[in-house]
């Protein structure tokens, strides 16, 4: 398990109005507003999985705030299926909305995972000592054979649930994603170089067709809050 920082700064490069970790199943967003404060988007994501930190532009919001807790943690067991005591888990991981002039990169779930046939962004977990960016562009290149550019730090997604892992443990898994906007200069056809993982094939989906697509909740999520801003981006490099 890696250690994120979240810290808050009200004005680029100033001093943290922000500065703590983020616990077992916190959600950032809702960890900064019950500190006093709202954000307006997130800058950065510096240093390693042993140690990351995000920072993020941040108002105070001055609003009564009734502390939550930890994220509300869903389930994929069956009904009847006993937990148990599930291995405590935190993943941080990377994804990039990849574009290029054929669309936007699309990975499909193999069958090793809870939505297998479902589409989603290209990524994974950030290997020791490896950065963020870095973990985009290798995953990038194993799910899908391209190789791209990383240009931005978009957003920063929690999500928390109780289910199987790929090898059958059941875990209380929460899963911290960093965001990230990608250009792919050479768009190749996609093929999925690690074979037997969790992806079982990879594909360009042209912008007009994005609402199309099988995807899981949390990457359509992220597509329509960023899609059209890193496509505009590619277009007017």
């Amino acid at each position: 398990m890696g250690r994120v920082h979240i810290v808050g700064v009200e004005v680029p490069g100033g001093s943290p109005a922000l500065n703590t970790p983020l616990g077992h199943g916190q959600d950032p967003y809702q960890l900064a507003w019950e500190e006093g404060y709202r954000v307006l988007r997130p800058l950065s994501a510096t240093g390693t999985v042993d140690d990351l930190t995000v920072t993020l532009l941040v108002t105070p919001h001055h609003r009564p705030v009734t502390p939550r807790g930890p994220q509300r943690t869903r389930t994929t067991l069956r009904p009847d299926e006993p937990i148990g005591d599930p291995v405590v888990r935190q993943r941080l991981a990377a994804y990039g909305i990849v574009v290029s002039d054929r669309g936007v990169l699309a990975t499909q779930f193999s069958q090793r995972t809870a939505v297998p046939g479902m589409w989603g962004l290209p990524g994974g977990g950030i290997d020791p000592g490896e950065n963020p960016s870095g973990t985009v562009q290798r995953e990038v290149f194993e799910e899908t054979g391209q190789e791209i550019e990383v240009v931005q730090f978009l957003d920063i997604q929690s999500d928390h649930w109780i289910g199987h892992s790929p090898t059958g443990v059941i875990e209380d898994f929460h899963a911290v994603r960093l965001i990230y906007a990608a250009h792919c200069p050479a768009p190749e056809d996609p093929v999925v170089l690690d074979v037997g993982g969790t992806t079982s094939s990879s594909r360009w989906v042209t912008a007009g067709a994005l609402r199309d697509v099988d995807w899981i909740n949390g990457s359509r999520a992220l597509l329509g809050k960023h899609a059209k801003a890193v496509l505009h981006g590619w277009r007017t490099r």
